[in-house]
């Protein structure tokens, strides 16, 4: 199913990337070149789409800044649901803080985690790649080619990195849900509101899910990714002095 020429292309490319960065790196991390190669890797892309997430960052400060206005609608158009959705959207568009711009950075990884997913998960003629490793357990061991010592380390601490990452993901929607009113673009009132109040939230720990069922190298690209987002959002959420605008 995965077998067509554009990904064939596009996970040769990325084979022959990270081959390189783990030959760079091989005099300083030795065995587990290849594993700091896809950790760099990672760190690469979220850098290429940097300019998304800050967009990202915006959105959200400007829909912070419209609470009061979302809040105003909410009252106003309390019994009719379609046109307080109506009148949201027009809210965000003429405010250019569109909720959809928020999605990108998570849409453009996509290709990114498949190309590492069939890398690691077929060989897809690199199957030197499969047998590299990261503290003895193969970059393509997945939890469920079965759990020794080591796999139960390493697979252990990257889970659990990934909850805590999921964790603080989690608490950051809903303060963000609190802060502008609106729960992914949509109110926080009204019908369904509650039902996607409980589910957005929920939303980070499906890393952990696609986390048990993909290989390590995989499971390392997770890690690095979300690990990448709550530095980025750590950083740019930080107070900053009266007079500075993050636009």
């Amino acid at each position: 199913m995965l077998a067509f020429a554009p990904l064939h292309t596009a996970t040769s490319a990325a084979a022959t990337v990270v081959t390189w960065l783990a030959d760079t790196l091989a005099p300083l991390t030795g065995g587990a070149a290849t594993a700091a190669a896809i950790v760099l890797f990672t760190v690469g892309v979220r850098l290429l789409i940097s300019p998304l997430s800050l967009a990202q960052f915006r959105g959200e400060r400007r829909r912070t800044a419209l609470a009061p206005e979302v809040r105003d609608l909410q009252r106003r158009y309390a019994d009719d649901p379609g046109r307080l959705q109506s009148e949201l959207f027009a809210l965000y568009r003429r405010a250019g803080a569109g909720p959809v711009a928020g999605c990108l950075p998570a849409l453009l990884q996509a290709p990114f985690f498949l190309v590492m997913y069939r890398l690691f998960a077929t060989g897809d003629g690199h199957p030197h790649l499969l047998d590299e490793k990261l503290a003895g357990v193969p970059l393509g061991w997945h939890l469920g080619d079965g759990l020794t010592g080591p796999v139960v380390a390493v697979f252990g601490v990257l889970l659990a990195a990934l909850l805590v990452l999921a964790w603080w993901s989690a608490r950051r929607a809903r303060r963000a849900a609190a802060a502008t009113g609106t729960i992914a673009g949509a109110p926080t009132e009204g019908p369904g509101a509650a039902v996607l109040g409980r589910l957005v939230p929920l939303l980070p720990y499906t890393t952990v899910l696609v986390a048990l069922v993909v290989p390590l190298a995989a499971v390392l690209y997770l890690v690095t990714t979300t690990a990448w987002t709550a530095l980025e959002q750590a950083v740019l959420r930080r107070p900053q002095p009266e007079g500075i605008d993050a636009r």
